[in-house]
């Protein structure tokens, strides 16, 4: 039987948790921002993720996060549930409580200690029977997953369609993956961002970031129109806020919070505890940055608004994943 391959394409969201001043999750603000992205254009949403503080949300949070995002996209985008925990048995009561809530696209992330704990946890998962499986291939410092392991997980597991590469660097390996599954296997990236142009060279399918959705919608979507020019002009003037913003993990969360909040998309900038310090220093140059992008998005969105008034779609290409 052929296996059912995976179609998502374009900017696929991580979602940044927003907290109140009490620090409980903003559900009324998760809400704005899915809606804002969807009017940007992006083709899905990835939460609880990294970006989510996925590992400083109770279980409870998560499936409250993919309920409410599941009732905002109404059907009109994939959403991916994020699975990833380090224990197995809190692994397996997530991914059953997301397929319970009809989330049926989830992301695999797991802890990497041998390829046998690997296998038997990947596996375990699998036998709970989702419809569509993204494995995270994180690895901050090297390679990542072994290609042998990747492919032979792709060639056996039905469900197993999308790879999120997140290993550094990440684009030869974007091409060997691609080569190795003749295309097959639908490949996204990450934390590459600031390589994005590189990636869709290399034909990475969807890119996985966080925030300013105006302006990656935009760069994808000159990229596969064939307006390069265009994509790298734009991309250029990004660049400076990626290589500010992606520094650390925790630093792109305190500054895509800020950039939300003072789009008035989240009510604070608040990062749960621990995280590293965003100091002075961070504030002032993100702060610039953030003027930066904000008149971009304006000047993008406005355009959008010009070309699409009455808006009668939301310029997504790929309504369903798989």
């Amino acid at each position: 039987m052929k296996k059912k391959l995976c179609a998502l394409q374009g900017i696929v969201t991580v979602l940044n948790t927003p907290f109140t001043s009490n620090d409980k999750i903003d559900m009324a603000a998760l809400r704005n921002h899915v809606k804002e992205a969807i009017n940007a254009g992006v083709s899905g949403f990835l939460v609880p993720a990294m970006a989510a503080e996925v590992y400083k949300l109770s279980e409870v949070e998560r499936m409250d996060m993919v309920a409410t995002v599941l009732e905002t996209v109404a059907g009109r985008v994939p959403v991916i549930a994020g699975a990833g925990e380090t224990d197995l048995l809190k692994s397996k009561k997530l991914l059953k409580g997301y397929i319970g809530l009809g989330c049926e696209n989830v992301l695999f992330q797991i802890p990497f200690e041998n390829e046998k704990q690997f296998r038997k946890h990947f596996m375990e998962l699998a036998e709970l029977e989702p419809e569509m499986i993204m494995l995270q291939d994180w690895d901050a410092t090297g390679y990542g997953l072994l290609d042998e392991l990747i492919c032979d997980l792709f060639t056996n597991v039905e469900a197993f369609r999308c790879l999120k590469i997140e290993s550094v660097p990440a684009g030869i390996k974007y091409s060997r993956i691609l080569e190795l599954t003749e295309g097959r296997l639908n490949i996204s990236g990450g934390w590459a961002v600031t390589q994005m142009l590189e990636g869709l060279r290399r034909g990475v399918h969807a890119f996985m970031p966080t925030g300013m959705h105006y302006s990656y919608t935009s760069i994808y979507n000159y990229y596969v129109n064939g307006n390069f020019e265009e994509a790298e002009k734009l991309f250029a003037q990004i660049l400076p806020i990626l290589a500010f913003s992606n520094q650390h993990l925790d630093i792109s969360i305190h500054f895509f919070k800020r950039l939300l909040y003072r789009q008035g998309i989240y009510p604070t900038a608040n990062v749960r505890k621990p995280s590293l310090p965003f100091d002075f220093i961070h504030q002032e140059i993100a702060e610039r940055h953030i003027d930066t992008i904000m008149e971009i998005e304006a000047n993008l969105k406005s355009s959008m608004n010009q070309q699409c008034s009455p808006r009668t779609d939301t310029g997504i290409k790929i309504s369903n994943p798989c």
